[in-house]
């Protein structure tokens, strides 16, 4: 299975001050401006997911989440909570 979340942004600093607001201390370099990570358990993604779209206006940050392998979507204001429930929904363990 391969799940994952996927940042980018154009302005250095702003995926480091993200992940870090996350607790996600996975980066040391400031001015990455791509991210990567996979999770062996697809509900865990729901944690970074809402915690970006409480954020989504203090950071210049686009989300990819990728449920399936070459299949990715797009996090917005209109489907994370759709995307949240379907987590829940398609791996309720």
């Amino acid at each position: 299975m391969s799940t994952s979340v996927s940042l980018y942004s154009k302005k250095e600093n702003e995926i480091y001050s993200f992940l870090n607001k996350f607790k996600e201390k996975s980066i040391d370099n400031k001015s990455v401006l791509e991210w990567t990570k996979k999770y062996e358990n697809p509900v865990e993604i729901a944690d970074i997911v809402g915690v970006f779209i409480d954020n989504k206006d203090l950071f210049d940050i686009n989300m990819w989440v990728s449920l399936d392998e070459g299949f990715y979507i797009n996090v917005t204001n209109y489907n994370a909570d759709k995307l949240i429930r379907y987590l829940f929904e398609r791996y309720p363990y």
